[in-house]
């Protein structure tokens, strides 16, 4: 019996004790944590990427918003898996679980936000005529397929896993043509775009990043359904 009204004893003290001990007086209120939201989930990359992933004028952090949910996820698991190399994205996403990247690449899958204005045209007419030939005809004495044949013919890019190139500053197009050209960026194998790179000379690549920064925003943007014909180069993006 008296080892009954001590328990009760103690547990009447606990719940008079608790409200002081959780709530000082003259405390603040508790911390409200924010809502569990995408738009919360990532505001870490709001700086970089813009609100919604919309772009910013920052010449090497590319536009997300629009492009396949694929595409955007196969980038994020390469950020966090090792296969892209840039510290602040390795650590963001270290220990983030498939699923979490797969509803970010969702997130900004389907934002439809406008484009900004493209970039003025810089450099000769001769550089920019290159530049329009690569990127619509491609080079056949070189094996250099049209950038067009895949990313479709408004670059608005297609399902699953290939991204539209509209909307991109040319020091980004240089930069990632060249981390291809020289092994610092792969893809999933087999790794097309770094074969299509290494075809290309850094002329090349000047000429391309000139027109495609400068080329007019399409009247559609929304990316192609997954191609029901063989594209020119087996590409380890668009596996299912």
């Amino acid at each position: 019996m008296l080892r009954h009204i001590l328990i009760l004893t103690i547990c009447l003290f606990a719940a008079l004790v608790r409200p002081a001990l959780a709530q000082p007086a003259g405390s603040p209120a508790p911390l409200t944590l924010p809502p569990n939201t995408m738009e919360e989930r990532v505001r870490a990359c709001v700086y970089c990427h813009g609100e919604a992933g919309k772009g910013t004028d920052r010449p090497y952090f590319p536009r997300l918003a629009g492009k396949p949910a694929g595409y955007l996820f196969n980038q994020l698991t390469a950020f966090r898996d090792g296969r892209r190399q840039y510290a602040p994205m390795n650590y963001l996403l270290a220990y983030l679980p498939d699923e979490y990247l797969q509803a970010m690449a969702r997130y900004y899958a389907e934002a439809r936000i406008p484009y900004a204005a493209p970039q003025p045209a810089t450099g000769a007419e001769s550089v920019l005529r290159r530049g329009q030939q690569l990127v619509q005809q491609g080079d056949s004495g070189r094996q250099i397929p049209a950038c067009t044949a895949c990313h479709g013919p408004n670059l608005s890019g297609r399902e699953p896993g290939i991204p539209g190139l509209i909307g991109l500053r040319s020091d980004y197009i240089s930069a990632q043509l060249g981390a291809w050209r020289y092994g610092t960026r792969t893809s999933i194998e087999p790794d097309c775009m770094q074969l299509v790179a290494a075809r290309l000379t850094e002329q090349d690549v000047a000429a391309v990043a000139a027109w495609l920064s400068s080329m007019p925003i399409p009247s559609e943007t929304r990316p192609l359904a997954r191609s029901t014909a063989a594209l020119p180069l087996n590409c380890g993006s668009q596996k299912p």
